[in-house]
């Protein structure tokens, strides 16, 4: 009467070509969070531009309604803070995708964000360079 088992002694572990597979697969996973990663924070810095817009174009839509004889191109960043949320001392500003700072230029409507303070006519940060597509856009 045999009643032992007999144990396959040719199936001892993991072959190469299983452990390979594993590491590939563990390595795509990892490379595809890193890639996602990058994205968030893209999205992070655009969300948090265009709310700082929102907040300087409501801040200016207000001053102007106070002060109706007050033209657009004649606001400073001075008039608009005591009209911003939450106490604020300063005109806020935010990173860029390529992690400079911006400054927002409040002296046109809707206001935009520019690589220097106070701003130069006609040199905008939009990272798409398409006006109509939301992104770092405010206003109407």
């Amino acid at each position: 009467m045999n009643s032992g088992s007999h144990a396959n002694p040719s199936r001892g572990g993991f072959t190469l070509i299983e452990m390979s597979l594993v590491i590939f697969i563990l390595i795509m996973l990892l490379s595809f969070g890193f890639g996602l990663s990058n994205q968030i924070t893209s999205w992070k810095l655009g969300r948090a531009g265009s709310e700082i817009l929102r907040t300087v174009y409501t801040a200016q839509r207000t001053y102007l309604a106070d002060h109706p004889t007050t033209p657009v191109n004649a606001l400073t960043p001075a008039m608009l803070i005591p009209y911003l949320p939450n106490g604020a001392v300063a005109m806020p500003t935010c990173t860029s995708l390529t992690n400079t700072q911006l400054f927002v230029h409040v002296n046109v409507s809707p206001p935009v964000l520019t690589v220097t303070p106070g701003g130069l006519a006609g040199v905008t940060y939009d990272p798409s360079g398409r006006a109509n597509d939301s992104l770092w856009d405010v206003g109407e």
